[in-house]
This record gives structure tokens, C-alpha cells and sequence, in this order.
């Protein structure tokens, strides 16, 4: 089993959505705490440019949003399974939309003034203001947000719905949780977490008691490491991918080997610029070099992220193959 290192902080969300899977596969894993705003140089000098978290980093390669993270989890270790058949395709799309529209609702409910004011109640006023200077930076207005009474209406719906999917089964789609649930938990998570607003999920008790059996999975129990362990980890080894499709599909006319870049569609908008060394059905994968890690690999999903041709100034050091 390849070393599994967990680049991430403790109140992340999408952090917490892989604490758990990596819980419920019972899989040993480093844990490698990061700053939850910029600046972030041991996370950009590993993935070039990706600052969301969390990331996964196994050796010398470097796997980006949880969804993939998922993906890379569920080949190392199968059982018990993340996509059960025959729901396999539901339970993706019920994960894709917690991780974005259930998402979003849940933190314009969580994050409004008083939730806000209860989150940053121990930290001093610059601290508040630096979170939602950064925040605001990795949407740079490409995003519409909900205001906090829209989200109300919308966060109480979502839930109903929930709801109404666990009356007659423990989790979301059936007698065990896959990947829809722990998409679905660590949105509404990361509410329970602030008493002042947590109460909107008294509303619907039969979530609250999927939530606890949720918990209950637990993190498994995670070994500490350092930012500048993880680097020596990178710069010793060899990028190979874990990721099991290799067929090359060209959706933008770009050749492996070009000076590219990738980012997410809509937060989180910086670029990691590289070469493109695959382009999957799944994934692209770019390969990037630097004195302080060597070569790494570092791999994003199709959905979500923006593929483009870099400018030459981005051009990294790696001839073509």
C-alpha cells in the first residue's frame, strides 16, 4: 500500500468529506496540516499553483479535489466500495451536486453574520477580515453567491429532501454509505459545528441521526507529518499514476507535451501551469519540475476544471516525450 499523505486543516469541509473515507476504508494515512488562506508556499511548491483543500499526495504525484481523491481511494482499496452498483451513476450525481449547490447554500446559511461572528469569535478582527479577503479572492466575481435569506429557503428544501431519502433506509441510497452520503455529510457538518445556526437541522431529525451514524465512522487514525517531510517524500520519488485510465481524449485540439495550464471553473481560480503529460476521460494530469521537489505530477479532474494552452512565460522545464 503506497504511502497516503493528507495535505489539509482541520475545519475544512471537503477535508472532512475524505477524513471520513479514508475512515471507512480503513486506510493509514499521513496528516499534513496547511494554512487555510494564502499564503501557502509548501502547498503551491507541490502543486504549482492549486491552493483548495484538501490535496492528496502520494510520493511524487499530487491528486487535487475531492473528488478525484475519491476516486484514487476507492482503487487502493475497493471494499467497501464507494460507487455500489447498480446506483453507481446516481450516487456520482447526487455527489457532484452536494459538492457544489447543497454546498454553497450550506455555507451562505453557515457563514452569515452571526454564524460568522461565533467562527471568528477567539481571533482577533484581522483575522476575520484576512479569511474573507482570501475568500473573495479565489472567486474574484466569477461566482454568484446566495445571501443568507435565500439560502435559508433553499438549505431547509435541501434538507426535507435529504429527509425524505432516509425515511426508509440508514444512508442515502441504501444500507451503506457511499459516496453521495459523504459528499452530502460535510456540507451540513460544517453548520452543526456553529451552535448559532445549527439549529436549522433540528428540522429534520431523521438527518441528524444519519449524520451521527456518519460521524461514527470516524477518521481512523492518521500519523502526523510535516509540510518539509511531505516535500523530501515528493523530491525522492518517481511520479506514477494510480489512476487507471490512460487512453489520451482530446476535447481541445492541445497535444501531450504542451506548456498548459489548468484551474477551476468557478472558485479557486488560480492556474497551475505544466505539461500536459495525460488527458483521460477522467482526469488531466500535468508535470511540472522545481529545484526544491524535483518532478511531481499533478492531477485534476475533467469536471470542474478549465483546460487551456499556456502562454510561453508559463512554459515549464520538461522536454516532450
Amino acid at each position: 500500500m503506497p504511502e497516503l499523505i493528507l495535505h489539509h486543516y482541520n475545519t475544512s469541509p471537503f477535508s472532512e468529506k475524505v477524513r471520513l473515507i479514508l475512515g471507512a476504508k480503513k486506510l493509514p494515512w499521513k496528516s499534513v496540516f496547511i494554512p487555510p488562506i494564502m499564503p501557502k508556499p509548501d502547498v503551491e511548491v507541490l502543486t504549482g499553483g492549486y491552493r483548495k483543500t484538501p490535496f492528496l499526495q502520494i510520493g511524487a504525484d499530487m491528486y487535487c479535489d475531492s473528488a478525484l481523491i475519491a476516486d484514487v481511494l476507492e482503487h487502493l482499496q475497493p471494499e467497501p466500495t464507494l460507487y455500489p452498483e447498480p446506483e453507481k451513476g446516481m450516487s456520482r450525481i447526487l455527489a457532484q451536486w452536494a459538492d457544489t449547490t447543497l454546498f454553497w447554500a450550506a455555507m451562505a446559511w453557515s457563514l452569515q453574520p452571526r454564524g460568522a461572528a461565533e467562527v471568528f469569535a477567539k481571533a482577533p478582527p484581522e483575522v476575520a477580515k484576512a479569511f474573507g479577503e482570501d475568500r473573495g479572492k479565489m472567486s474574484a466575481g466569477n461566482m454568484a453567491r446566495l445571501r443568507p435569506a435565500d439560502a435559508t429557503s433553499a438549505y431547509k428544501s435541501y434538507l426535507r429532501r435529504l429527509s425524505d431519502m432516509l425515511d426508509d433506509k440508514p444512508y442515502l441510497l441504501g444500507e451503506a454509505p457511499c459516496i453521495a452520503d459523504f459528499s452530502a455529510y460535510h456540507p451540513l457538518w460544517y453548520t452543526r459545528r456553529i451552535e448559532s445556526v445549527r439549529t436549522i437541522l433540528d428540522l429534520t431529525p431523521a438527518v441528524i441521526d444519519w449524520m451521527d451514524r456518519m460521524a461514527a465512522i470516524a477518521h481512523g487514525a492518521p500519523e502526523k507529518f510535516s509540510a518539509d517531510e511531505a516535500i523530501a517524500v515528493a523530491k525522492a520519488a518517481t511520479p506514477h499514476t494510480l489512476l487507471t485510465d490512460s487512453t489520451f481524449q482530446d476535447d481541445h485540439g492541445i497535444p501531450l507535451g504542451s506548456a498548459v495550464t489548468v484551474r477551476a471553473e468557478s472558485f479557486g481560480l488560480e492556474e497551475t501551469p505544466g505539461t500536459l503529460v495525460a488527458a483521460t476521460r477522467t482526469h488531466y494530469t500535468l508535470e511540472r519540475s522545481s529545484e526544491r521537489v524535483g518532478t511531481v505530477h499533478v492531477h485534476f479532474p475533467r469536471i470542474g476544471y478549465v483546460l487551456k494552452k499556456a502562454e510561453a512565460r508559463n512554459a515549464l522545464t520538461r522536454a516532450p516525450s
